[in-house]
């Protein structure tokens, strides 16, 4: 994959590039401190002042409270602390905010294509989590610091796991269909609008493509304190970011984010258990499987990319704005 993903994604009707940037943007203040900026403040709003404002309506009592009234918190929360803040920035810093979040509608064949890449990225980072998880493991058995380090990474695990949990159990057709709302709807609009609309596109103006979603992915990865998923949510966030730039439509990583999750509701309510979210995978026997099929699912997603990337013209279709 370069770093310019082909620049390819905008043709006009002679078949010819458009400009990146037909709309001129002309930010107020350097788009890379737009972004810092932005992440700073969703950080403080989401993450911090979502956790106190928990705890002002539950109290320390969390465990007992009721989970549907979590779930609705949650919501409000993503829509009010992640998505408002990106609109408004969007609005302050570039004006045009249809251009800066990429307020355009993507052909149902782009759609189509790249969430074909997701049904080999869901299981190729499934081998990856088995391999990564497999080699921590042995490794904390041989060295005291590894260990001290994998403790610290299970306790904030089981943490997140467990409330996690609590928020994709359902009892009953109705609670499943808020479950589907508070895990997989309003994230994917909230999280990509925020990190693939104006984050990246913000990293965009000032480096390479490749470089600005890779970025915007760490952050991505960082934001959900997960320690066990990080590189996969780098991974998955990149992808992300390589669709929404190719595309130049926000709605496209915006539903492979909702797919991603809606996999993850489905696998959960179809398996359950907590074996589904389960890090500590160490049986030998299997990692030999593991191994192949990641190699083989990482070439087929490789040529998948520089298919895409090579062939870009012929996927896409001219795009109206919303």
């Amino acid at each position: 994959m370069n770093d310019d993903y082909g620049n390819n994604q905008n043709l006009d009707d002679a078949g010819q590039p458009e400009p990146e940037n037909p709309e001129q943007l002309e930010p107020t203040m350097s788009p890379v401190k737009a972004a810092l900026y932005g992440l700073i403040l969703v950080f403080l709003l989401y993450q911090v002042g979502g956790s106190l404002l928990t705890l002002a309506i539950f109290g320390l009592d969390f465990e007992n409270a009721d989970i549907n009234a979590v779930r609705l918190l949650t919501m409000c929360g993503q829509i009010l602390l992640i998505l408002a803040p990106a609109l408004m920035l969007a609005k302050l810093v570039y004006e045009n905010v249809s251009a800066v979040i990429r307020f355009k509608l993507p052909s149902l064949k782009e759609i189509a294509v790249f969430s074909a890449g997701m049904f080999i990225l869901i299981p190729l980072m499934q081998n990856f989590l088995y391999i990564q998880n497999y080699l921590i493991h042995h490794l904390a058995l041989h060295y005291e610091s590894v260990a001290s380090v994998k403790s610290v990474m299970d306790n904030l695990y089981k943490l997140i796991t467990k409330t996690y949990l609590e928020l994709l159990t359902a009892t009953n057709a109705v609670e499943l269909i808020l479950i589907v709302f508070v895990v997989a709807i309003v994230p994917s609009i909230c999280e990509e609008v925020f990190f693939r609309g104006f984050i990246q596109k913000s990293f965009e103006l000032k480096s390479q493509p490749f470089i600005a979603a890779f970025i915007t992915a760490a952050f991505f990865g960082l934001y959900h304190f997960n320690p066990y998923g990080l590189i996969a949510l780098i991974i998955l966030g990149t992808y992300f970011g390589f669709a929404a730039y190719m595309s130049n439509s926000i709605a496209v990583p915006i539903f492979l984010h909702f797919l991603n999750n809606a996999v993850a509701i489905a696998a959960f309510y179809f398996y359950g258990s907590d074996d589904f979210l389960e890090t500590n995978i160490i049986e030998i026997e299997h990692v030999g499987e593991q191994f192949i099929s990641f190699l083989i699912l990482s070439s087929v997603f490789a040529i998948f990319i520089v298919f895409i990337t090579n062939n870009y013209s012929r996927i896409s279709s001219r795009r109206n704005t919303v």
